[in-house]
């Protein structure tokens, strides 16, 4: 009950978020959504010495969030590179006290690129043309993506899919996940859009929620790697903000540049 409860309160604060909520609001709660996920990240996959650093990481990750908010694509580049090079700079200072420097740094940058990059992309989806209905279509397919696979895994799923890292996902599971992915994101975009090219469309949902699964297995890795069952306790029935978010981490930017580049053919 607690798990459907917060899934519920999930569903109508981001729909609030995406109707209602001016631009600014839905940027500062991107960007301390990933701020968060990027400290669970960090709290998992740092050495005990090594966590008083996690705050100016933090501070590094959300940097190209808050660029993408104030500038957009233009700007996400030259963000990024300055993150990194503050993060060298970081490790050059912090080098007498790290186990191993190298370690630091390239378990540090995973972290900004992977949540404060890629977060970023909502922030741009949101600001692209119909961009509220494309963050929509891009949450319905996360969603019916998991439905499928959960449901179709429990029924009919024997074999694993991937067993050294997550023992709980079926072949069968990743087929109901694609199917129920293409389901969600071609009823959403056939309300959403006029003209829409539902064969394009169904075709992007289904390379969209198989991305979506490489996105639940890499935080799988991330947790199996660091000993824990959950990214955090945050969100109850549901562990941590990185567990409810592994999946938008690499479709949201997937999206945006097939839309940025290729957005034409979407459409008839």
């Amino acid at each position: 009950m607690g798990r459907v409860i917060t899934g519920l309160g999930l569903a109508m604060v981001w729909l609030l978020l995406l109707f209602v909520g001016p631009y600014l609001l839905f940027c500062l709660v991107i960007t301390a959504g990933g701020g968060v996920a990027l400290y669970e990240f960090l709290r998992l996959s740092s050495p005990e010495n090594e966590r008083k650093y996690i705050a100016p990481v933090i501070v590094l990750g959300v940097f190209p969030m808050l660029v993408a908010s104030l500038w957009g694509i233009g700007a996400l580049t030259s963000s990024l590179f300055l993150a990194l090079l503050l993060l060298v700079i970081l490790t050059v200072i912090a080098y007498p006290a790290l186990d191993n420097g190298l370690l630091f740094i390239a378990r540090n940058w995973f972290g900004i690129f992977y949540i404060g990059f890629c977060s970023a992309h909502l922030i741009l989806l949101r600001s692209f043309p119909r961009g509220t209905y494309w963050l929509l279509v891009l949450t319905a397919i996360t969603v019916f993506s998991d439905t499928g696979a959960y449901y179709v895994g429990r029924l009919f799923g024997k074999v694993k899919l991937y067993p050294v890292l997550s023992p709980g996902k079926t072949r069968a599971g990743a087929v109901g996940g694609v199917f129920g992915g293409l389901f969600g994101g071609l009823v959403l975009a056939a309300f959403a859009f006029e003209n829409a090219n539902l064969v394009a469309i169904g075709f992007l949902s289904a390379i969209l929620s198989i991305i979506g699964i490489v996105g639940d297995l890499i935080e799988s890795l991330i947790k199996r790697v660091s000993g824990v069952k959950d990214s955090g306790q945050i969100l109850p029935g549901h562990g941590g903000l990185l567990d409810r978010c592994d999946s938008l981490l690499l479709t949201a930017p997937v999206l945006y540049y097939v839309l940025y580049w290729g957005q034409t053919i979407l459409f008839r």
